[in-house]
């Protein structure tokens, strides 16, 4: 039944991304011309349902935003805000929006994460074993979570393709109503000896270098992205914990005899150290990278996964490409303590599709699987 409910919400989502268009009364000598002006601000409404691991079903509405910071530059590059609010099953409340904008001539970037949740979550304790061990379940793995994270960047060209920039991260995070061993009369993953929940408020300041060739950010047909990061966080900025963060993030995109067939990987790496809150640990299985995996089941203070994506734009019989695609992937993470006690994999496979919106920024549906889970995700833009 709850497939069934799944599937019915989906196309009511496609039916409402595909007739947007038929509210705008444009005439035949007008549409292609009008049909997108880059100097225009552009949002593109969505209500589509989901179904995560943690989450379960969700309905969201959203929409994705595209505007110019300057409408006389030809040359930069559309800046985007998608925004999702949502809504689910098991009673959490979602909001996200990722900021993408080029300024004054692609010689600043300003970028951003912006998320809220309030839900009903599970914690299953630090480390692989851990995750593998207990079973998600609400008197051993189950709490209420309220959760935010803001974190803009500010990006500085310095060479042609080389950035340098300031990385601002605070995330807060409140957990109750968590089973100790007593009231739950077994052992839980919060007497682990490392579950701490007045570590709650956390405040970092980073440094960002970044080398970017890609075509365009949101959905690249071709180029190199690499950046390197380190954030500091800790009590003489406000925060509760200190602790250090250093991520590495390589992506490569390659075109494959035609536009719109690209190959895309990537190979990212998270390490945490010193006194690391519990909710900070690097973690497998978001919307972003291991697709499919319950988000938070697996964490560490060190991660790497590596991703590689096929991705395929359908053309027109005219021979122009269409606003649907689809993609394939193959992945696998790994954690540990540090960089050297990596250990254990989880291997991940998937496919999507793809409708584009506006030019080269897409709506995708993924459908992930790994070890003894799967999951179904609505997003904007790629996943990396």
């Amino acid at each position: 039944m709850k497939r069934i409910l799944l599937l019915a919400l989906f196309a009511m989502s496609l039916i409402t991304v595909l007739g947007k268009d038929k509210k705008q009364k444009v005439p035949m000598s007008e549409r292609k011309t009008r049909a997108f002006d880059e100097n225009r601000f552009w949002i593109s409404p969505l209500v589509a349902p989901a179904y995560t691991p943690e989450l379960g079903v969700s309905f969201s509405a959203g929409g994705l935003m595209s505007f110019k910071t300057d409408r006389q530059d030809s040359l930069i590059q559309r800046s985007s805000l998608p925004v999702f609010i949502g809504y689910t099953t098991t009673g959490a409340f979602i909001f996200n929006a990722r900021l993408t904008s080029f300024w004054n001539e692609d010689k600043f970037r300003v970028n951003g994460d912006f998320w809220f949740k309030s839900m009903p979550d599970n914690y299953w304790g630090k480390g692989y074993d851990n995750g593998s061990y207990f079973k998600k379940s609400s008197d051993i793995t189950g709490y209420d979570r309220t959760w935010y994270w803001i974190n803009p960047r500010f990006m500085f060209r310095i060479k042609k393709d080389l950035y340098l920039g300031a990385n601002i991260d605070l995330n807060y995070t409140n957990a109750t109503n968590y089973h100790s061993i007593s009231d739950a009369g077994n052992t839980t993953p919060f007497n682990d000896g490392y579950f701490n929940n007045d570590q709650r408020l956390n405040i970092g300041l980073g440094v960002i270098l970044e080398y970017d060739t890609r075509d365009i950010t949101v959905n690249a047909w071709q180029g190199i992205y690499l950046k390197t990061s380190a954030t500091a966080y800790g009590s003489y900025l406000g925060g509760s914990s200190n602790y250090q963060v250093y991520d590495f993030d390589y992506r490569q995109y390659q075109q494959i005899k035609r536009k719109g067939s690209v190959l895309a990987w990537q190979v990212r790496g998270r390490f945490a150290c010193n006194d690391v809150p519990w909710a900070e640990l690097s973690q497998l299985g978001t919307p972003f990278d291991l697709r499919g995996y319950t988000w938070g089941q697996y964490r560490d203070n060190a991660m790497v996964y590596g991703i590689t994506e096929y991705r395929y734009t359908f053309k027109k019989s005219d021979g122009s490409l269409s606003k649907s695609g689809m993609t394939i992937w193959a992945a696998a993470g790994t954690m540990g303590e540090s960089i050297g006690d990596l250990q254990n994999c989880l291997p991940n496979l998937g496919f999507g599709y793809r409708l584009e919106l506006q030019p080269r920024m897409n709506f995708r549906i993924d459908f992930g699987v790994g070890k003894e889970t799967k999951g179904l995700y609505f997003n904007f833009n790629e996943a990396f």
